[in-house]
């Protein structure tokens, strides 16, 4: 790990206007660090960003009883909340295990938690149903909704209202996900472009939507490296070619390589020649609310250039 390339990464995303970090996300790859570099990674973190932000740790455990240990050691350490992921490696036929450790796990702290609900990538559906069971826990304040089904929003609201803070994770559906309502977005691409990313929330928030269309078109061929199965190498790739980091992974991930590291870069590259300009947007009207956004940061590995993050 590279702690201090790390922090600067952090005062990057910091710089853009992004209203929180979520440290040891899957894109952080959480599940390739041992318990003692997430807990020294976090430590760290919470130093560096020094409460000008939220930050939070995604929590992601095989067992219920490790989930509940990791957010006593983070609130003692100085976190501000948790992103608490499905118990990992464990695909369960049966739905009252996935709310028994969710419910398990918010016992240890009384911190916020964020419930994040992807069950492409970790084959456990927190449905809306399910997460109506979870609205009864009190420290239970959001969810990240990465079904990859922008319908669930509109089920959502329809059950839940405004019980939980709603946030996309889906970069490629951001859109399509605000237009619904949402209250926030986890960006997986905002790490490598946080001007843009910031902007374009921005746009969504004031329901610029013509303008949002347009930045969207340019960004999505971009936004569509988060959805990948081998999406941490996509987006590390990413940040690596805009100056922010290593395209560095930790094993079992490789690096990309020969045709499809060809691909990938070739996506990037376009997209950085087409950045769009930025104009100065007007201020709001005071009857305008604001919501928040929230970036993921990786972890970075670079020991050979550790200005980078």
């Amino acid at each position: 790990m590279d702690l201090d390339a790390t922090a600067k990464h952090a005062e990057v995303l910091i710089e853009s206007g992004v209203r929180g970090l979520i440290f040891l996300g899957s894109l952080g790859e959480n599940q390739a660090l041992t318990a003692e570099e997430k807990r020294e990674l976090l430590r760290a973190m919470v130093s560096a960003v020094n409460r000008r932000v939220p930050v939070l740790s995604g929590v992601a455990e095989s067992s219920t009883l490790e989930a509940g240990r990791y957010m006593k050691d983070g609130e003692r350490m100085g976190a501000d909340g948790f992103m608490l992921m499905p118990p990992m490696s464990y695909r369960s036929p049966d739905p009252r295990e996935v709310v028994a450790h969710f419910r398990g796990a918010a016992k240890a702290t009384s911190m916020p938690i964020m419930i994040y609900n992807n069950p492409i990538s970790y084959g456990n559906d927190l449905s809306p149903e399910l997460l109506a069971e979870l609205a009864e826990v009190p420290n239970f304040i959001a969810v990240k909704e990465s079904s990859g089904n922008p319908r669930r929003i509109t089920d959502l609201h329809n059950l839940l209202g405004n019980r939980f803070a709603w946030f996309t994770g889906v970069d490629d559906l951001v859109l399509e996900s605000a237009v619904l309502g949402i209250d926030g977005w986890v960006a997986g691409l905002g790490i490598a472009f946080p001007a843009e990313n910031q902007y374009f929330w921005e746009l969504t928030r004031r329901g610029a939507w013509d303008e949002a269309r347009e930045m969207y078109r340019w960004f999505s061929p971009l936004l569509h490296l988060d959805v990948h199965p081998k999406f941490v190498q996509y987006i590390k790739l990413a940040v690596q070619e805009v100056g922010l980091g290593s395209e560095w992974v930790r094993a079992p991930r490789l690096v990309l390589s020969g045709e499809e590291r060809r691909k990938v870069l070739a996506i990037i590259k376009e997209g950085i020649a087409n950045r769009p300009t930025l104009r100065p947007l007007a201020a709001q009207s005071a009857a305008t609310t604001d919501a928040p956004t929230t970036t993921k940061p990786r972890r970075a590995k670079s020991p050979s250039s550790p200005s980078n993050s």
